[in-house]
């Protein structure tokens, strides 16, 4: 399979054209993926776009790539969505990364009650860019059209006043539905994952009486790094994605 990079400025590229990778995409491409002159590689601009071509000219600053083929693939509807607690160490930093080559549309950070980790002041802006990278990174891997938003952490106020517009489904080992058993609608799909000491009875109350579902995965309890993605495999079953 051909390599894949990401150009957010390729979006009007036509065939013929050339497209160009600089800075760490190019040094990347050229040192770390040892592309070579000749080589046929796919670029992206990560909102539907998807470029074949030839590399044409290759060196740690600059990739030059010969357009022959552009698609465009449309956005999923409806999207899933992963709410994910921050979690100690890297465990929520490899459910971000899992549940973007799994298909996950849009993350977003909570901070939970539980969570021991707290992203406050420049380090929520800081987690934030973390994350996006490790997004960025995993979509390239999984050779995917799409790039998926990572928003701004939200608390769980804000996260009652999702529950009341969207489809909120709560992770709970504790559930009476299991999650491959509902019956997916027109509105998106928001999964949320508690931290390692799980969704409090607190959170549970306030986000059920907005609106959210409490759905069971199975009937072991999962890490909160391993949750998300096998709930996103779940409900790309249910979409028909996979």
């Amino acid at each position: 399979m051909a390599l894949h990079f990401l150009v957010e400025s390729s979006t009007d590229a036509a065939v013929g054209d050339l497209v160009s990778l600089t800075g760490a995409e190019a040094k990347h491409a050229a040192v770390v993926r040892r592309l070579r002159v000749g080589e046929a590689v796919t670029v992206g601009d990560g909102a539907g776009v998807w470029l074949a071509g030839t590399a044409e000219e290759v060196s740690p600053a600059r990739v030059d790539v010969r357009i022959a083929e552009r698609v465009e693939h449309p956005a999923h509807t409806p999207r899933i969505v992963l709410v994910q607690a921050l979690a100690k160490g890297d465990r929520d930093e490899l459910a971000v990364q899992a549940a973007c080559e799994l298909g996950v549309d849009e993350i977003v950070p909570w901070q939970a009650s539980r969570s021991v980790s707290r992203w406050e002041g420049p380090k929520a802006v800081k987690g934030r860019e973390r994350w996006a990278t490790i997004v960025r990174e995993a979509a390239k891997q999984a050779h995917r059209a799409w790039l998926p938003d990572v928003v701004a952490p939200v608390s769980t106020a804000q996260l009652a006043e999702r529950a009341r517009e969207q489809r909120v489904l709560l992770l709970d080992p504790t559930a009476p539905v299991r999650l491959s058993e509902i019956e997916p609608d027109d509105r998106d799909l928001v999964l949320v994952v508690g931290p390692e000491g799980g969704i409090s009875e607190e959170e549970l109350r306030r986000l059920t009486e907005a609106g959210a579902e409490r759905v069971l995965l199975g009937d072991t309890v999962l890490r909160t790094s391993t949750a998300g993605p096998a709930a996103i495999a779940v409900l790309s079953v249910a979409l028909g994605r996979w």
